[in-house]
């Protein structure tokens, strides 16, 4: 395929008189190029040797490393603050061009001589700038699967004065490549190619761009330690770490999309966010010219949340429906239909406990293949559109329009709450015993992802939560138990209550939601709960029973005396039930850390039964504790 000059030459002239890349933040300032200059230009022969013009040659040379000059140290300490992007896709040849305003701030504790930057293997650095001068750097490749080539471009930028901590730098910086679709990483595990490839499907085309961000493409500056699959859940933790870290960033980015003759995106979404395409197509021109058309769309004034960058362009028809907007593909025009009747069946639902609208609408997005896996980032949902039964898309959408309602920068609340609503709603649909076990089915790996002694090892608070078996599994236990402490109205009373932005650029520490808790209810302290559960983490309670022992009273009531301990770092309030022939008593006590409890229930009839925990606390071992009584009592 050739690509000629003048059409590239076009589309960043046009591109540069409508969005010209002007750098519009207050500290430091950045170069600011000419309206109209032409930044990006290149050109393909037939022998696929690209030539290129204009700024982005004027760099220094860069140093191919043998070896990295960054260490862990360097990139831990690394955090972006800002992202200032100018971004440019060449659709039909899977390219992007990118020009960036990064900051980052030093948040270790010794200063800092150079700047780890990394990008994806498949894309290359063309030219660093700090305080409008070119810095020449090494560059160095990193095995890591946080990208879907198994590699990344590390850039150490040095730095005349080394960067105290808590201060920031601000670098200018250009690179470019193709983003294909590829699976390396996966195949060098020994996962089937067609399972691969529907896994990491991100890649760069005229019908369908999708690049996800780390974890599975690193198409921003990025820093991270060298994580591979297979060595446990490094990988994922990874990806929760540069999520944590990024929350907070401030975020703008304008898009310029060169697409084939007649094949004009129709859906842009930027950190899952819908952004207005403005649509050029070339008129007036001989139809046997090949002449490109360009979109452009700019996404001004966000913040991130616990998310990773994505970007996604396509071409897609756009069915709307109650709360959402599906776009589709020809193919699945018929099936969307369930999915929007899906959510009029499961929005009263969550109007019910979450409040009457959503702070944003749900985006579907049809994903090329049917048998592409899932994402979701924010109020987007990226699957395949095809038909299903209805249970199955009303429990998928119970989740996904929760996204739309919370949109929580706090990873517990944000995934917590999706899935303590998708539980919900398996309760309504299904009864409590299914819901209970839904929670159960991930207990077990929460359990181990604990640490084995929560006092020498800080483990992973809620607040601060980076792997899934923490944000997602155990913020739904903990929910559930909040259902439980404080009330079904008084929690819906608090979802209602929260807003995200009180949240917004917020260390780990005291949640809005605490306190909005302690507020619409009756119990104004659950500070206890909170700190075992959510500030810090204290592992799980290991409850048992040591005897129940039954009493007679007066009028055919007996009276029972159950004691529990507590091998456990955590606190629980859990359930303690007795059964007669004729009668279920339920009531709860709070046993303390590596404590003990006595509960006393009053009931009608001899009692035949104990039972402590019903599902709803995860436990290290078992989360439901029976116990028989006989004659006087029992012990187990």
């Amino acid at each position: 395929m050739k690509l000629s000059l003048h059409r590239f030459g076009w589309l960043a002239l046009l591109a540069c008189a409508a969005l010209a890349l002007a750098a519009q933040t207050t500290t430091p300032p950045a170069p600011q190029p000419a309206k109209g200059r032409v930044l990006f230009s290149r050109s393909t022969d037939e022998n696929g040797k690209t030539s290129q013009t204009g700024e982005a040659l004027a760099g220094p040379e860069i140093q191919k490393a043998t070896a990295p000059t960054a260490e862990d140290a360097d990139r831990l300490a690394v955090t972006f603050t800002a992202f200032d992007m100018d971004v440019r896709l060449h659709a039909e040849a899977h390219e992007i061009a990118v020009r960036a305003l990064v900051t980052v701030r030093n948040d270790g504790k010794a200063p800092l001589a150079r700047i780890p930057l990394q990008i994806s293997s498949s894309l290359n650095w063309e030219r660093i700038r700090l305080n409008a001068r070119d810095v020449a750097f090494p560059v160095a490749t990193l095995n890591s699967d946080a990208d879907h080539t198994g590699q990344l471009h590390e850039a150490a930028v040095p730095l005349a004065q080394p960067l105290a901590p808590g201060q920031v730098v601000q670098f200018d910086v250009t690179y470019s490549g193709a983003i294909a679709a590829s699976a390396q990483r996966l195949l060098a595990i020994g996962t089937p190619p067609d399972v691969a490839l529907h896994s990491d499907w991100d890649q760069i085309s005229a019908p369908f761009t999708g690049i996800r961000g780390f974890g599975n493409v690193v198409w921003y500056p990025a820093a991270s330690v060298p994580v591979i699959l297979g060595d446990g859940a490094r990988l994922f933790d990874e990806m929760g770490e540069h999520k944590l870290r990024m929350a907070g960033a401030s975020f703008r980015l304008r898009l310029t999309t060169e697409f084939p003759h007649g094949q004009a995106p129709t859906v842009a979404l930027v950190n899952g966010r819908p952004v207005t395409l403005a649509v050029t197509e070339p008129g007036g021109l001989d139809q046997g010219q090949e002449v490109s058309g360009v979109a452009t769309a700019t996404l001004d004034g966000s913040t991130l949340g616990f998310e990773a960058p994505s970007l996604f362009v396509a071409v897609r028809t756009a069915h709307p429906g109650l709360n959402l907007t599906a776009w589709a593909v020809p193919e699945n025009q018929l099936a969307v239909d369930g999915w929007t009747r899906a959510s009029e069946a499961v929005t009263p639902f969550l109007q019910g406990w979450l409040g009457q609208r959503p702070r944003a609408q749900l985006t579907l997005l049809d994903l090329p293949d049917p048998d592409d896996a899932p994402f979701e980032t924010g109020a987007l949902l990226a699957t395949n559109l095809r038909d299903a039964p209805a249970d199955q898309l009303n429990g998928i959408l119970a989740h996904a329009l929760t996204h739309a309602w919370m949109q929580s920068p706090r990873a517990w609340l944000s995934e917590g709450v999706a899935h303590f609503m998708g539980t919900l709603w398996v309760e309504k649909q299904k009864g409590r015993e299914q819901a209970l076990g839904t929670l159960e089915a991930g207990r077990t790996a929460l359990a181990l992802a604990e640490p084995e002694t929560p006092t020498q090892s800080a483990g992973q608070p809620l607040a601060a939560a980076v792997s899934p078996a923490f944000y997602r599994t155990k913020a739904t236990y903990v929910l559930w138990m909040l259902r439980d402490v404080a009330g079904d109205s008084t929690l819906s009373a608090a979802l209602r209550a929260y807003n995200p932005a009180v949240d917004f650029g917020k260390d780990a520490g005291r949640s809005s939601f605490e306190t909005l808790l302690e507020q619409a209810g009756v119990r104004r302290d659950l500070s206890w709960f909170f700190s075992d559960w959510v500030d810090a983490d204290e592992g799980l309670p290991d409850i048992a029973i040591e005897g129940a022992f039954p009493t007679p009273a007066s009028a055919g009531n007996w009276l029972v005396a159950v004691n529990l301990v507590n091998s456990g770092y955590a606190s629980a309030e859990v359930p303690v039930t007795v059964r007669s022939d004729s009668a279920t008593v339920t009531q709860r006590v709070r046993v303390p850390a590596h404590g003990k409890a006595v509960q006393r229930i009053l009931i009608q009839g001899k009692p035949a039964e104990v039972q402590v925990n019903d599902g709803t606390i995860p436990e290290t071992q078992a989360t439901v504790h029976l116990l028989k009584l006989e004659g006087g009592g029992a012990r187990p």
